[in-house]
């Protein structure tokens, strides 16, 4: 009998595990495992080819990705009397039970990345304890945050603890921002989704010589649109609903364009706080819309493959919460959809303006009703850029071509520790 494991959703025979066991052992840090927008750090682990991963946090997301085997994820709740005590005491002071310190150093890893700012600072204890070095990729917000001076938190203990009391909600947030410098020279590497994102590391203080540009790239083997299937009249949204990702402004603009497209309509996938308002305001001015919540992954290339557009107007916030990349507008191309969205933050890296989208200035709704009535009314066009957006992805966001760039990373800061 062939003995197999389950990695995901893949089974694992003993040759490759074998095989694994070769590959150097790195651990990847998300405080919470792991939100169901944020596939794509799973993506890039299982593309690894040198490296073998090995998931940490100090929970699991209820409602996220699920798909780890389950020995593959070590989650410090899963360690002393009182978990919630042990979450605070390693969020605030970095003290880790002695059981999850040992758990953790007999991966015997060799290095340890966190994906999002906040999740670095929390992840240099494991660093510090394990004595190996830290490497984090800042992917948005965690690069452009900025608070006003009453806003942070300081150093008075008693102002911290009314802090942690009182504002609980936003107290890691403010508290992130005061430590953020303290975490550029704690790390051996700082990675950046996008140039977008680079420069505003290097804004923060993020010295020149350790951002470096690194895009995770898709698994194209993944998206591969089916074309026996007849693309119909849809406008499709991917994204969580939240100010920075622009749906109110999609709405907006889609309510002057079912004025000369009476036939599109407009299917909203992703859920999040501001779902009930926009709800709301499509009632008073759409017809034909729905909104489907999170779908599974293979339920949303579905709709990427029957729609003729897609477009997350994204937008920069009062708090400088902007799109670091987005990494479903490369999915989108490779699914030869052809995207409408605003030239802001990394967007205009991931969409080839002209050639494979249309990008029109941050916050213009006019323009950008205009720009998707003007390709749902020239299909030469939408097939001229779906071809044009997955070349477009397949030179520059094929995660198969980027993961070894990933690992030449890891070997530089492992030889240079």
């Amino acid at each position: 009998m062939v003995d197999l494991m389950s990695i995901g959703n893949r089974p694992l025979a003993r040759a490759e595990r074998a095989e694994q066991s070769e590959r150097d052992p790195i651990l990847v840090y998300r405080d919470r495992l792991l939100p169901y927008s944020e596939t794509f750090i799973p993506a890039q682990v299982n593309a690894l080819s040198r490296y073998q991963a090995h998931y940490v946090g100090t929970s699991r997301e209820p409602k996220g990705f699920t798909a780890f085997a389950e020995d593959n994820f070590s989650l410090l709740e899963h360690h002393g009397k009182w978990p919630q005590v042990s979450k605070t005491a390693f969020r605030l002071a970095g003290r880790m039970p002695g059981s999850f310190r040992r758990e953790l150093q007999g991966r015997s890893p060799r290095l340890i990345h966190a994906h999002f700012g906040p999740d670095g600072v929390f992840a240099r204890a494991i660093a510090r304890q394990l004595r190996i070095p830290l490497i984090v990729t800042f992917h948005g917000y965690d690069a452009a945050l900025q608070l006003a001076p009453e806003h942070l938190v300081g150093p008075n203990p008693l102002a911290q603890a009314h802090q942690f009391l009182r504002h609980r909600g936003t107290f890691y947030k403010r508290r992130y921002v005061e430590q953020r410098q303290q975490l550029f020279a704690d790390a051996a590497q700082v990675i950046a989704v996008s140039h977008c994102i680079r420069k505003h590391l290097l804004a923060q203080g993020c010295p020149k010589e350790k951002v470096q540009v690194h895009y995770i790239g898709i698994d194209r083997s993944q998206f591969e649109p089916d074309p026996t299937i007849q693309r119909q009249p849809i406008v499709l949204f991917v994204g969580r609903l939240v100010e920075k990702k622009g749906c109110g402004q999609l709405l907006q603009a889609m309510a002057d364009v079912q004025k000369l497209h009476p036939e599109v309509r407009t299917v909203i996938i992703g859920d999040g706080p501001l779902r009930s308002q926009l709800e709301q305001q499509a009632r008073q001015s759409l017809e034909r819309i729905d909104f489907l919540g999170v779908q599974p992954a293979a339920v949303v290339r579905q709709w990427m493959n029957r729609a003729q557009l897609f477009s997350v107007p994204s937008q920069r916030t009062a708090q400088q919460d902007v799109e670091g990349l987005g990494m479903v507008f490369a999915e989108a191309q490779a699914m030869g959809l052809p995207v409408v969205s605003f030239a802001s933050g990394g967007v205009p890296e991931v969409v080839d303006d002209g050639v494979s989208g249309l990008l029109v200035p941050e916050g213009d709704t006019v323009a950008l009703g205009q720009a998707l009535h003007r390709l749902l009314g020239d299909e030469a066009l939408r097939e001229k850029m779906a071809i044009a957006g997955q070349q477009h992805i397949a030179q520059t966001f094929d995660i198969a071509k980027n993961t070894p760039l990933l690992e030449a990373i890891y070997d530089r800061v492992l030889t240079e520790k």
